[in-house]
């Protein structure tokens, strides 16, 4: 029997912490009178030059000081030695040259939990276009008034009628299909929904099913409205277990037939003339809500999505395949990888700090430029994402907020960070470090060596 498990952090409430840089004039005359005399009156000051800001990133320079191994080693000891890490793997690098500064473990598999999604991240800007797009057809079904729904694995497909919000940004909407199949004077009676472009298991090995309802996960469908969620707009909502089925009822209801009518095709593979599509969000904005919310039913469609252009099939296993072999093609060692998902849920999935590093000090570097806009896709300590309510609690955490960038990682018992900081000598670090068997104040004691990193004064 599965072991009772906490609630993944995965699926949390996002609170943005934004700086508001503000110009601010204020002129304030105030003139006393006794009656009708106005000789005592206050002189007016003169209004003040209006407060100016210019935000913007300033580039290291490539004269910092470099961290010694051995001052690493000094200072993560102490850190490294809190019993609430339970095993720990770890590996720092350089990101400037490559070298490696530190590590312990770091060729073990561990259970990685999200950080998982930096590999199908890199594997996606590596494969795909930023500017890719998913499509959602309706097709000319068989019979007169059959329309099929032909779901191309595009999870931001919404029913929220058109003005109303989504849950991601740019959706397409289930309206503007109907709006088109309308136009096209198509008489409906009847829709049914192809979702034969993925194929196997619509759950992963190692996924709980008391996560559809906790709104971790959905089951994977190659249609589906806002990633399954049942209360579209709610950070809360928990996840259908017929989304594909959903998403159909939903088009029924906006061409005004019959929702309890819809069927799924058994065999899918709806082959008639096009009368609708839509199309999602670019890559690049998937990608961002994908990383900051830790969207694991984006991750399962992002994976899919690098599988098919490897003309893998689109299953959990096309995905991982497709996912480690792009990686491979980087020349980034992916050995000690055991994955069975794109996103982490999976408490099977096994892999090592030296991979997770690996990723993301390749896209630090410069041989592997299209990698390199996964660092801007990290959370920010202290200000987006998963890390908005971290590093603010101490005073080293509050010294690396804004300097340190990472994806998150939390199942019961694990957590795990990868990412990059910035040092207080103007050197760029990037990192990996996966926390299994953890205790009750582990994810404090893991943000923690990501903290000192900012602040160690590691250099010679």
């Amino acid at each position: 029997m599965r072991p009772t498990r906490w609630r993944r952090s995965t699926h949390v409430v996002i609170g943005v912490a934004v700086l508001l840089l503000v110009a601010a004039v204020v002129g304030v005359a105030a003139v006393l009178t006794t009656g009708n005399s106005t000789s005592d009156a206050a002189p007016i000051k003169p209004t003040p030059p209006a407060a100016t800001a210019k935000p913007g990133v300033v580039p290291v320079a490539d004269s910092a000081d470099k961290p010694t191994p051995d001052r690493l080693t000094a200072t993560l000891g102490p850190l490294v030695a809190d019993p609430n890490l339970g095993v720990l793997a770890g590996r720092i690098t350089d990101a400037m040259s490559g070298a490696q500064l530190w590590a312990q473990a770091a060729d073990l598999p561990m259970q990685p939990a999200s950080t998982n999604k930096v590999l199908t991240t890199g594997a996606a800007l590596l494969a795909l276009d930023r500017d890719a797009r998913l499509t959602t057809r309706v097709m000319a079904g068989g019979q007169p008034g059959v329309v099929v729904l032909k779901g191309g694995g595009d999870p931001t497909l919404s029913a929220a009628p058109a003005g109303g919000d989504t849950w991601y940004k740019g959706a397409a909407r289930i309206s503007d299909l109907a709006d088109q199949v309308r136009h096209s004077g198509t008489q409906v009676t009847t829709v049914q929904v192809d979702i034969s472009a993925y194929s196997g298991p619509t759950m992963a090995p190692g996924w709980d099913p008391a996560d559809i309802d906790g709104g971790d996960i959905a089951p994977m469908e190659a249609v589906m409205l806002d990633g399954g969620r049942t209360q579209p707009v709610s950070a809360e909502s928990g996840r259908s277990t017929t989304p594909a089925l959903d998403a159909g009822r939903a088009l029924a209801v906006a061409l005004k037939v019959d929702p309890a009518r819809v069927t799924v095709l058994p065999s899918g593979n709806a082959s008639g003339q096009e009368i609708a599509s839509v199309q999602s969000p670019p890559l690049i904005e998937r990608l961002r809500q994908m990383m900051n919310e830790s969207d694991n039913v984006m991750a399962e469609s992002i994976g899919r999505e690098v599988a098919s252009v490897q003309n893998r099939p689109e299953s959990f296993d096309g995905g991982v395949q497709a996912v480690l072999s792009q990686l491979d093609k980087a020349k980034i060692d992916t050995g000690g990888a055991r994955l069975l998902d794109s996103s982490g849920l999976s408490v099977d999935d096994r892999l090592t700090a030296e991979t997770l590093d690996g990723v993301v000090n390749a896209a630090a570097g410069t041989d592997q430029p299209k990698l390199r806009p996964l660092l801007d896709l990290l959370p920010i300590a202290g200000g987006s994402g998963t890390l908005s309510n971290r590093y603010l609690d101490t005073d080293a955490g509050r010294a690396a907020a804004g300097y340190l960038r990472a994806k998150t990682g939390s199942l019961t018992g694990t957590n795990s960070l990868a990412g990059i900081v910035t040092d207080a000598s103007g050197r760029v670090l990037t990192f990996a470090f996966i926390s299994n068997n953890a205790g009750p104040t582990g994810r404090t004691a893991i943000d923690a060596l990501g903290a000192v990193l900012r602040s160690c004064g590691c250099s010679t």
